[in-house]
């Protein structure tokens, strides 16, 4: 009988060692605190990095770096400085939610406390903050405090699904399951920066690269296998579903 486990735990190693090959080891360096980091994720749902930065650069100087005025100031000034993320009439009230639960429990705008936490109280933690759901936590706690977490975007749970690491059709949730399963919390980071990198670049949701992509002898999808055997999507964006 074939171990399944052992098999996804297999084909999990050899794409990290071959993304590794291909882009090479990135640095971990957090460029913001675990707090603003939040922030930033939250402002980061459903638009791209640069609006989300132009945006979280935009509220902190709109309100010069006092996260009490944030807090305390009228909801449309908010939704003005993040305009351009996007969805402001949800994440105004998301950013003001946080502030508020940690103003009241901590007594300050900091996450500092979750050095002291093992990873699944960390994540849980950090989802009882308004907006944040795993894969924002996961981002927080991976990026800002190097803990045994793997983020699933968009880009990775397309490769997961392609791949056959995840079902053709896994949820973000159940693919970030199957990789802290198969990985040691050691690879997370060069994974899911090698995996982003490798989205944007060869394994991209309309037109993968197939024919020039370093996985291609490990993915289901480029060899019609698994999943992928009897049904090969009419569209190449089919695997992008969840």
């Amino acid at each position: 009988m074939v171990d399944t486990r052992l098999d996804v735990a297999r084909k999990a190693r050899r794409i990290y060692e071959l993304l590794l090959a291909e882009y090479g080891q990135p640095a971990w360096r957090p460029s913001r605190s675990g707090f603003e980091q939040l922030i930033h994720t939250i402002l980061s749902a459903n638009t791209n990095d640069r609006n989300a930065a132009r945006a979280f650069e935009t509220l902190k100087q709109r309100f010069a770096g006092d996260w009490d005025a944030v807090r305390t100031a009228p909801l449309a000034e908010i939704k003005d400085a993040i305009r351009v993320a996007g969805m402001y009439n949800q994440k105004a009230p998301h950013i003001v939610g946080t502030l508020e639960i940690l103003h009241r429990e901590e007594g300050q705008y900091s996450l500092e406390r979750v050095r002291e936490m093992e990873s699944e109280t960390a994540q849980a933690y950090l989802q009882r903050f308004p907006g944040v759901g795993h894969k924002t936590a996961s981002i927080v706690l991976l990026f800002n405090y190097g803990m045994a977490a793997f983020p699933v975007d968009t880009h990775i749970q397309r490769q997961s699904q392609r791949l056959g690491v995840s079902g053709r059709r896994a949820s973000a949730q159940k693919s970030k399951a199957i990789w802290e399963a198969a990985l040691p919390a050691a690879t997370y980071f060069a994974l899911h920066v090698n995996l982003i990198q490798h989205g944007r670049a060869v394994c991209q949701a309309r037109v993968p690269k197939c024919a020039h992509c370093v996985l291609q002898n490990a993915c289901d999808y480029a060899g019609r296998k698994g999943a992928w055997a009897d049904n090969p999507p009419s569209h190449p964006e089919e695997s992008h579903t969840s």
